[in-house]
């Protein structure tokens, strides 16, 4: 009898793990509506199956469709309310939708928000993605809502405890949302030597544009560029010098280099660096060239807004 059974739930159980394992391969090709079409049908015959729910409200969530991803969540929440992952998924869909809704319709929602974020940092005192939600979510709201910046200081404290490098990301984040650079500087450069990821250079390299300070700008992005040497690190440089009309020659060898190793991984795709390269030579006062780079970036993408705002610009200097 054991081995009959075992034979009826075998082809189940090998039904459910191939559809996770291709709905996870639509995930990895952004192709999202295949992912949802596979998840709704497995979620249908499978309704309390708490993988297959998680997974149909990401299809949503990569969707943007806030409305049906968070019915999963709250699915979840009602199905393992012991588990934080799940009100934490649940609370960021709600603060997507709030997002994209008027501020007055978003008020009746952040409550829920806020409830499901605390729930989650209840549940798994270890949970740095909740804490980070928290931190962003008191620096953003007004106080007449609940904003607090104590409050957001009280989850980066936490998220230094479980990670400094995250806490001092946080504080860097509180203080520049408060407009405090010199704080927030410090706080940035602690990442750095603590934690000395792409991303931690990322943020004070952003925080000194910000400040109009390219110069250091530039300095971050080349120490960062020793230590990774991503090919992205070449753009980044070359667009702080196309911008701020800085150190316009290693701009352009940076945006060169860029474009002879892109490839799609890099992220800003190589019609931007064209573009770069045209600032750089408009401000050289080279307009056949900064025209020849700008051509190259509409052959590209015809309907580049900026570049053909660009062309205009080069055209009539």
């Amino acid at each position: 009898m054991k081995k009959v059974v075992l034979l009826l739930l075998f082809p189940f159980i090998t039904f459910g793990q191939s559809d996770f394992e291709r709905v996870e391969t639509f995930f990895n090709k952004k192709q999202y509506t295949k992912a949802e079409a596979l998840m709704q049908t497995y979620v249908q015959n499978n309704s309390t199956d708490k993988k297959g729910i998680e997974l149909l409200g990401d299809a949503y969530g990569y969707q943007e469709k806030w409305d049906e991803a968070i019915e999963q969540y709250k699915k979840l929440t009602l199905l393992d309310a012991k588990n934080a992952n799940y009100h934490y998924k649940y609370g960021g869909a709600l603060g997507m939708k709030a997002l994209s809704i008027s501020k007055l319709r978003a008020l009746g929602i952040i409550g829920d928000v806020k409830k499901a974020f605390l729930k989650a940092a209840e549940l798994d005192p270890n949970h740095i993605d909740t804490r980070w939600a928290l931190v962003e979510l008191y620096m953003s709201l007004p106080g007449i809502v609940g904003g607090s910046k104590k409050k957001s200081l009280k989850y980066a404290n936490e998220l230094e405890a479980l990670s400094k490098v995250d806490g001092y990301l946080a504080k860097g984040y509180i203080y520049e949302y408060d407009d405090e650079p010199e704080l927030a500087e410090k706080y940035y450069k602690k990442a750095v030597a603590v934690g000395g990821s792409v991303n931690c250079f990322e943020k004070l390299a952003n925080l000194y544009e910000s400040q109009n300070q390219p110069q250091k700008a530039i300095e971050t992005i080349e120490a960062s560029q020793k230590k990774h040497n991503r090919n992205a690190l070449h753009y980044q440089l070359g667009k702080v010098s196309a911008d701020y009309n800085i150190q316009l020659n290693k701009g352009e060898q940076c945006l060169l280099k860029y474009i002879q190793n892109y490839t799609a991984a890099d992220g800003v795709p190589k019609e931007w660096a064209y573009y770069r390269l045209a600032q750089i030579y408009k401000h050289k006062n080279n307009k056949e060239k900064a025209l020849s780079y700008i051509d190259k970036a509409l052959t590209i993408r015809s309907d580049f807004k900026q570049a053909l705002k660009e062309k205009a610009a080069i055209s009539r200097k």
